[in-house]
């Protein structure tokens, strides 16, 4: 077992990882390459300003992206240790 990733950890990584809007928002920061706002996120998806906020803070509750707060907005980054970390435990399952 991963040291840093405890099975809470891939439980819920795993859990947000399993909707499809996630990965999509997932993709698009990653695309970014930096900071993404999120007006940008929300242009990108065909869904409710609400509807978005709940998926990203699932995203943000498993570590998987990183919150900055600009002003009024808030702006994500993807964590890249913890994905780091979390191919490592799959890759456990490969070998």
């Amino acid at each position: 077992m991963n040291k840093k990733l405890d099975i809470k950890k891939i439980e819920k990584i795993s859990k947000a990882l399993g909707d499809p809007y996630r990965i999509k928002i997932v993709e698009a920061i990653r695309k970014e390459q930096d900071w993404t706002p999120c007006t940008l996120i929300l242009d990108m998806l065909d869904l409710a300003q609400s509807t978005v906020s709940h998926h990203i803070k699932q995203l943000v509750d498993a570590d998987l992206l990183l919150a900055e707060k600009e002003g009024r907005n808030t702006k994500y980054k993807i964590n890249k240790e913890v994905f780091e970390e979390y191919v490592t435990f799959l890759s456990l399952f490969t070998a």
